[in-house]
């Protein structure tokens, strides 16, 4: 199959309060959709990498002149994945044969303006078919077990007061940024008061093994995992600090491809790995690494960033693969987002108390976003034919 178009749009989707940046204000959320169309259907993919080059490196801006001026225009035409052996399957096609891959090998880096192709792609083959996106990836869950995310607050009394409300409202884990000066009293006073409850730690990669003692004390806390406790290009410090900690280590921005990965995976860095599709160039290097896991008898679990409700269910169709095991991030888009794109999917609490959200029935990612509100937001759009 020929990919006849490429859509880009570079979108600011409104925040409900403003946000500091690097020293700037900005009132909206950057992020970029694409929109692929070929065979007679039409495939959504977003990347939102954020609107500054701080987390990633890349930020919108910059995704929205690379797709536009590179690698959409390298993948227009040509088969993309699946397009070798077999009409509209992604997944029949194993790395590293794969047309779209092999078309933006060239392009160093810029994986999440790669992501946004690659999602489309997925999307696009999905909605061919007329098969909801997790069934294309082969997901064995219909619903997805989430937690949410809690960063340091005014004082311990409201962090436990809002860890309290999300156990009690049958959230099946919560996630602690773990800072300076947010650290250790504070891990301590949440253990104490949800002795039970499954938590765990991002460092965000702001530890090093000089501090190793301390983290051998949270082997004391029963956590779930340490997520990223140092820098992320740093696996063989990893490794060193996972055979001297009882507690898993998971490794999020260290894993930013396939082959970082593998190279994770041999030296045992970790026992986890947090999967986000447009760090690590989309749904194809997501699955590999996801398989990669599974062979190694390592879990995976889905990370959030904020994003569309069109990029955030790309991420739910990841969650609903078999080795998957950990509740997923959940990025409460109403919560900071002003409007959306479309209608978010809503949280439901099951008859066994658990929160999950359930998937959809329609073909690809189930939803297009509103024309309108593409419009209202959108700061730049281009068309890339042939």
């Amino acid at each position: 199959m020929n990919i006849d178009s490429i859509e880009i749009f570079h979108l600011a989707l409104p925040w409900k309060t403003p946000q500091q940046l690097a020293g700037r204000r900005c009132i909206g959320l950057e992020t970029i959709l694409v929109r692929m169309r070929g065979g007679g259907a039409a495939g959504w993919g977003e990347a939102s990498p954020g609107n500054a080059p701080l987390a990633a490196g890349e930020w919108a801006a910059g995704v929205f002149c690379c797709l536009r001026d590179w690698l959409a225009p390298a993948v227009l035409g040509g088969g993309a994945p699946g397009a070798a052996r077999a009409d509209m399957d992604p997944l029949a096609e194993q790395r590293p044969d794969n047309a779209m891959e092999r078309r933006l090998d060239c392009f160093r880096g810029n994986r999440f303006a790669k992501a946004a192709l690659d999602m489309a792609w997925w999307d696009l083959s999905a909605r061919r078919q007329n098969r909801p996106l997790y069934e294309l990836l082969d997901a064995d869950r219909r619903s997805i077990e989430i937690g949410p995310t809690f960063d340091q607050m005014q004082s311990i009394d409201q962090l436990l007061a809002a860890v309290g409300g999300a156990l009690d409202a049958g959230y099946a884990r919560v996630k602690l940024m773990f800072r300076p000066g947010w650290d250790v009293e504070m891990l301590r006073a949440v253990r104490q008061e949800f002795p039970t409850q499954s938590l765990h730690i991002d460092c965000a990669a702001a530890l090093g093994l000089g501090q190793m003692e301390m983290l051998c004390r949270l082997d004391d806390f029963q956590l779930a995992m340490i997520e990223q406790p140092l820098a992320a290009d740093d696996l063989v410090g990893h490794a060193m600090m996972q055979e001297n900690l009882r507690t898993s280590l998971c490794l999020a921005e260290s894993i930013t491809t396939p082959e970082q990965a593998d190279l994770a995976l041999e030296l045992h860095s970790c026992r986890s790995m947090n999967l986000l599709p447009g760090r690590v160039g989309g749904l194809t290097a997501a699955v590999a690494i996801h398989d990669a896991c599974r062979r190694q008898e390592v879990s995976c679990w889905v990370g959030a960033v904020p994003q569309s409700v069109l990029g955030a269910r790309f991420g739910l169709a990841l969650a609903a693969k078999a080795n998957c095991t950990y509740p997923a991030d959940w990025f409460f888009a109403e919560d900071v987002l002003a409007e959306d794109l479309a209608e978010p999917l809503r949280p439901v609490r099951e008859a066994d108390g658990t929160v999950r959200v359930p998937l959809w029935s329609a073909a690809g990612i189930g939803i297009e976003p509103d024309a309108t509100r593409l419009k209202k937001f959108c700061l730049q759009r281009v068309k890339i034919t042939m």
